[in-house]
């Protein structure tokens, strides 16, 4: 039976020691196969493992607060073709999932972005990706450049994709840039003289250029789209009303994973969704039951690589899941 976590932290000694006795006990992994999906040597493994019989928690079968997120792990790689998903465990405190998966998605951009032939990464922005800032700690990549992915709001806040750009490059000693525009065009038919602009042309090209990206996501009800970015003549109750669930750097999304029937999907500034399945690593980092549609519908679309996200959403996304995955919608 699955344990919640008390404490608005994790303990990622000992996740990682239930991540390796997972791998090769359950799963059947070599301890080298183990060593090169967790990013560490075969020596670490063989010591983790060792560790892990020492201190009780591996033994006829696993038994620690994390492992009922390890088996999760696999099965959400399993049915969503994932190259790579992270579950923490769901707090007592629903406030406290995004601070954990936050922290998760931390831990989990250090070894991304330490990473020799990582040259550009791309970050969105949203309370989720801003925290997880947070819990990282620095590493010196001066050869590595941090883009922002999406036009920006005109409020200043620390979710903004700004302040998160700048953040991140300064924890890694890197170059960064930033999409000089806003999110939306007034009109489908000033978005289309925005994207004719060279300087939005050289940015998207920029964007569509890195090796990673870390994206965020929210429902239609209270999320940073809707308090300070969707454009002032949209109202997201009529988004909602023609089927919305929630929106991935500003296209919103219908249940199954297609762009919603609305103008306000012509008005984006951006890389579009289908450019997003070019990029080697995309990073959807989310929490919380309120979210479960619109995570299921951007994994729907298979652009998605590497899933962040905690206990409860996992076995929700697990549940249910007999429609047709659109990818290359």
């Amino acid at each position: 039976m699955a344990r919640r976590i008390k404490i608005d932290q994790i303990d990622e000694e000992e996740q990682l020691l239930v991540r390796l006795a997972w791998a090769c006990e359950v799963e059947g992994l070599t301890q080298a196969e183990a060593a090169k999906r967790f990013g560490i040597t075969r020596l670490r493994v063989n010591k983790g493992l060792a560790e892990a019989r020492q201190r009780g928690i591996l033994r006829v079968s696993v038994d620690s607060i994390y492992a009922a997120a390890a088996d999760l792990e696999w099965q959400l790689e399993r049915q969503y073709g994932l190259s790579r998903s992270i579950v923490v465990p769901t707090p007592e405190n629903p406030a406290s999932v995004t601070p954990l998966v936050s922290a998760a998605l931390g831990s989990y951009l250090g070894k991304v972005l330490s990473q020799p032939d990582l040259r550009t990464f791309g970050m969105s922005w949203g309370n989720t990706l801003n925290l997880a800032t947070r819990f990282m700690q620095p590493i010196d990549r001066p050869d590595l450049e941090i883009v922002s992915i999406m036009g920006g709001v005109t409020r200043g806040s620390d979710v903004n994709g700004y302040e998160i750009t700048t953040r991140l490059a300064d924890l890694c000693n890197a170059e960064h840039s930033f999409f000089t525009a806003p999110l939306f065009a007034g009109s489908a038919e000033s978005q289309a003289v925005f994207m004719e602009q060279d300087v939005i042309k050289e940015m998207l090209d920029k964007v569509r250029s890195c090796g990673a990206v870390a994206l965020a996501t929210g429902d239609l009800s209270s999320s940073l789209l809707v308090r300070d970015a969707l454009p002032r003549d949209i109202d997201s109750r009529e988004l909602i009303a023609k089927g919305g669930v929630g929106d991935i750097i500003g296209h919103v999304l219908d249940a199954r994973g297609g762009l919603l029937d609305h103008v306000v999907n012509q008005r984006v500034i951006g890389v579009s969704l289908e450019d997003l399945h070019n990029i080697p690593n995309v990073i959807l980092a989310a929490g919380g039951l309120h979210k479960v549609p619109v995570i299921r519908a951007a994994l729907r679309r298979c652009f998605v690589n590497s899933l962040v996200t905690d206990e409860h959403t996992a076995r929700a996304l697990l549940q249910g899941e007999d429609v047709p995955a659109l990818a290359g919608a």
